[in-house]
């Protein structure tokens, strides 16, 4: 028998632009323009702060040596 499922605490745009510095209208042109992972929620968008830190990862700029 397995354990409890958890859900991790999504995220709503909001809460996402601010953790990001930037503007909720600028976390709706990237769910728009699908360039962020988000889930939709019945109507609500949200997002997985797990999936979030993996794009946010991936979409990182290498660093030049030096």
């Amino acid at each position: 028998m397995s354990g409890p499922v958890v859900v991790p605490k999504l995220l709503t745009m909001d809460e996402l632009a601010e953790r990001l510095g930037v503007t909720p209208r600028h976390i709706r042109r990237l769910v728009a323009e699908r360039r962020v992972p988000f889930l939709r929620v019945g109507r609500f968008i949200r997002f997985d702060p797990a999936k979030i830190a993996t794009w946010l990862d991936s979409s990182a700029s290498p660093v030049l040596g030096t």
